[in-house]
């Protein structure tokens, strides 16, 4: 496949980016090399690899799902400047 300068301006319109007349014969040619190296990837045989949902072949811990409340109402409302019975205090702002 090769990108030419029309579809590299086609591509930075729905990019939403602006890309200077002078600069998309040399951002074709980048594209260009970046497509031959994808292209590359396409000669490998990847019949006997598994499919991976990711690269990291771990579990994640898993914790107890209990409901609860985290005990730290007092915790949290330590640092209000104006706090009371519990919760935050804040001025009215409708009048």
């Amino acid at each position: 496949m090769s990108v030419d300068k029309a579809t590299v301006a086609r591509i930075a319109h729905l990019a939403r980016i602006g890309v200077p007349e002078d600069q998309l014969e040399p951002l074709a040619g980048e594209l260009n090399n970046i497509l031959t190296w994808v292209e590359q990837l396409d000669e490998l045989d990847t019949s006997d690899v598994p499919p991976m949902a990711s690269v990291h072949d771990e579990e994640l811990r898993r914790r107890a799902d209990a409901v609860d409340d985290g005990d730290i109402q007092a915790d949290v409302t330590a640092n209000a400047p104006d706090g009371q019975g519990g919760f935050f205090a804040v001025p009215k702002v409708v009048e």
